[in-house]
């Protein structure tokens, strides 16, 4: 029931309609539509010394900024994926443990930078959920 909760908060977080407008005072901001792009759920291993010691799992929304952007998105998802799951490995390397939280602004600082060289063009990565466990 607890990752159901999670879920909902997460998605209740994200203005997910085709109606959705952004808001705020830049340049050009005020009437274009929110362009989302959703990746697939990314699983990579917690690795403590020589030993898997749990998974990080997470799924990520790409904020693209323009509908041209989330086109090129949709086009490159292999190598935006593969950018994903390379940052995901790192982080889980560093910074996670199956044992305390999940350092969520971390990880969203490191995804947004690996996405934003395989495409410079997005705004940033969202998180919807994530989770470590052990086993």
């Amino acid at each position: 029931m607890r990752r159901e909760t999670l879920v909902a908060l997460g998605l209740a977080a994200l203005p997910l309609g085709g109606g959705a407008q952004a808001s705020g005072g830049g340049a050009g901001a005020a009437g274009e539509g929110l362009h989302l792009v959703p990746m697939e759920e990314v699983t990579v291993p917690i690795i403590d010394s020589d030993r898997v010691n749990g998974a990080l799992r997470f799924k990520v929304v790409i904020d693209a900024g323009s509908a041209e952007v989330a086109t090129k998105l949709n086009g490159q998802m292999p190598v935006l994926r593969a950018a994903t799951v390379a940052a995901g490995l790192e982080f889980a390397r560093l910074n996670a443990s199956a044992l305390r939280a999940v350092d969520a602004q971390q990880l969203d600082h490191d995804l947004t930078a690996a996405l934003k060289v395989a495409e410079p063009g997005l705004v940033r990565v969202l998180i919807v959920e994530v989770e470590a466990r052990t086993g």
